[in-house]
Parts: C-alpha cells; sequence; structure tokens
C-alpha cells in the first residue's frame, strides 16, 4: 500500500501567492525524485460543531488561510529514498527560512500508512 507524508500549516493571505509558487517548484522536485502525488489545498470550508477545527489545531490568525497538503509514495522505504534527495536538492535548500511565505513553528507533519484505500 502507498505511504503518505501530510503537511497542515497556515499561510498569510498576502503571501499566498508566493507560497503557491514555492509549492509549485517543490512539487515538480518531488515528482522529479519520484513521488507519486503532490497536492497543496489551501481551506474552502472550515465550519465545524465538534471536535478540534484545522484553524484552532494551527492557531490561524485574521488574514490567514489553512493550506493541507500531501505528498504519496508507493510505500515507506519509497518515501525513505525519496525525501533525502528532496531535502538536499538545491533548489530548495538554497531558499532562505526567513523568505518562506509561511510560520514553520505552526506546521504540523507527518508519515502516514494508508490504513484503508478504496
Amino acid at each position: 500500500m502507498a505511504y503518505v507524508d501530510g503537511f497542515l500549516m497556515v499561510v498569510p493571505t498576502r503571501k499566498l501567492a508566493a507560497y503557491r509558487r514555492m509549492a509549485v517548484k517543490a512539487g515538480k522536485i518531488w515528482k522529479e525524485y519520484g513521488a507519486l502525488e503532490y497536492r497543496e489545498c489551501v481551506h474552502d470550508d472550515l465550519i465545524q460543531k465538534s471536535g478540534t477545527t484545522f484553524e484552532k489545531r494551527v492557531k490561524a490568525k485574521k488574514g490567514e488561510v489553512v493550506v493541507f497538503s500531501w505528498v504519496v509514495y508507493t510505500s515507506r522505504a519509497h518515501r525513505d529514498k525519496i525525501l533525502p534527495k528532496v531535502m538536499q536538492d538545491k533548489r530548495l535548500a538554497s531558499m532562505n527560512p526567513k523568505d518562506v511565505p509561511f510560520d514553520m513553528k505552526r506546521m504540523a507533519y507527518g508519515g502516514f500508512e494508508i490504513a484503508v484505500e478504496m
């Protein structure tokens, strides 16, 4: 079964265009190294009546949007081969952390085994 890296973060609305440019660049690199899918999603409907909302989870403030993204691999072993290559790629490594258009301290991420696939 496939393996997924998932990410949840907030992006200031005024920096959303810069985030999208960065995401397109990153997505091309992930796919170049063999990722099956690369998705970046901006919130559209976060209304819920119970549980903890995405907005609360990432401490979204006024003027910020919630971004949920994921990368799909064939397996955990496949991901473990791709991820170091992506992280060491000069096209991403050359980015200054101060210029990243989101707050990395409020980003949540992790690797997930797929439990159900339909």
